[in-house]
């Protein structure tokens, strides 16, 4: 099966893009939107509007192929690409990238994928988005030449040994952490809420008693709100670095504060998302497997999550050769090539590290379809529930392609 044609369109995203340092320097939430000026270069205010680009393939048998290109909420921290806006990437696509497409014999994923995620236009790497979105269209290009689901051409061209199987679902809240949390009960969620814990003084508290007061009401409204008493969601939280800041950075006040949240979470199992942020890689692992070994010292029930500074699949491999953290995220946008989605869950896997196949709710619709069927493929610790922050619609989006592929790869048994 051939490319003949290679189609863009302008696209919106399920959230927005968000000037990291400048929330985290202070600026003050007005509604919806932020008020103050935008320190991240590219950005032309803290808040607006998501961008992507549907990148279709028109093969030789008539039929389309589509992936989006999209990037993360916050876009140009934690050492990522710059701001992805749509008008400054569709003629990258159309006048470099598609004539050396265009005519390509679709025969293997694995192969076009990783041709395209080390493609060098001037002497730089493309934008992690660009890859991101092509390589989805080349992973639907080959399931549609195939016939088959997008999860069973990973399970074969990876040699995975896996059984495709649905993965639990990681639900996020937003700010709305309290009515959103109600949704993730009555929908049944495996994992929640996220809650977006990026500030000190509004959110964690200077002595983390405002997140702490979270997990106690989340606890006592799962026990109220739920109908089956086997019902035992996992509390994943994200704190995007605030309890390093709350604590001066120090390991054994961290892990303190840490056993007190897992005793408030009680009877749920607790996951931390980044705990600590301290602006460099190499030193983000130093801290994080620190504190890790200080959580399984003391045999607090908590894991916790890699997430900044752990963007590419070199990164994720650190991470997990170095214990940092019981659970890395696979930041999937960060990875660019969704080849390399595949690649990292295996590794984690294998490194017996927690694969958490995640992304941003500032994706699509069709990106997550399609890192939802590399995840069930390889065995993911958790899938992500995108995009946007309202609960209901990212988990329809994630839970319906589960069902879908699996009742497809049954028939098929």
């Amino acid at each position: 099966m051939k490319i003949i044609d290679i189609v863009c369109s302008e696209g919106r995203t399920g959230f927005y893009f968000d000037d990291q340092k400048a929330i985290k320097n202070g600026a003050v939430i007005d509604g919806v939107n932020y008020v103050g000026e935008p320190v991240t270069a590219g950005f032309s205010s803290i808040r607006q509007a998501g961008e992507s680009i549907s990148v279709m393939f028109v093969l030789e048998d008539g039929q389309v192929s589509h992936g989006d290109c999209a990037a993360v909420q916050y876009s140009g921290a934690g050492g990522r690409d710059p701001l992805f806006l749509a008008a400054d990437f569709i003629p990258v696509i159309m006048e470099k990238i598609a004539p050396k497409l265009i005519g390509r014999e679709l025969t293997s994923f694995r192969e076009l994928a990783e041709e395209i995620d080390r493609m060098e236009i001037d002497g730089k790497k493309l934008h992690t988005a660009i890859r991101y979105g092509i390589t989805q269209t080349i992973l639907d290009a080959v399931a549609k030449s195939r016939k088959i689901t997008m999860a069973e051409v990973i399970r074969e061209e990876y040699s995975t040994g896996l059984e495709v199987t649905r993965r639990p679902i990681f639900t996020q809240s937003g700010d709305d952490r309290k009515n959103n949390a109600d949704k993730m009960i009555i929908k049944g969620a495996d994992v929640m809420p996220h809650a977006l814990i990026n500030n000190v003084d509004t959110k964690l508290g200077k002595d983390g008693s405002l997140l702490k007061d979270y997990v106690t009401w989340l606890r006592d409204r799962v026990l109220s709100l739920r109908t089956d008493e086997d019902y035992s969601p996992i509390f994943h939280i994200d704190v995007y670095g605030t309890i390093g800041m709350a604590f001066d950075q120090d390991i054994k006040s961290q892990a303190d504060y840490i056993a007190d949240l897992a005793e408030a979470a009680k009877p749920f199992a607790l996951r931390i998302e980044g705990p600590m942020d301290v602006d460099d890689r190499d030193k983000q692992i130093e801290a994080l497997a620190a504190l890790t070994a200080e959580v399984d010292k003391r045999g607090i029930n908590v894991e916790l999550v890699a997430d900044e500074w752990c963007n590419t699949l070199e990164d994720i491999k650190l991470f997990a050769d170095n214990k940092a953290g019981h659970v890395v995220q696979i930041k999937t946008p960060d990875l660019g090539g969704v080849n390399n989605i595949a690649e990292a869950i295996l590794y984690c896997n294998e490194k017996g590290i927690g694969s958490y196949s995640g992304g941003t709710c500032n994706e699509t619709n069709r990106s997550a379809e399609v890192t939802t069927n590399i995840a069930m493929a390889c065995g993911a610790l958790q899938v992500l529930a995108k995009p946007g922050m309202g609960v209901d619609e990212g988990f329809m989006i994630v839970n319906n392609e589960m069902n879908r592929v699996m009742a497809l790869v049954n028939r098929r048994k």
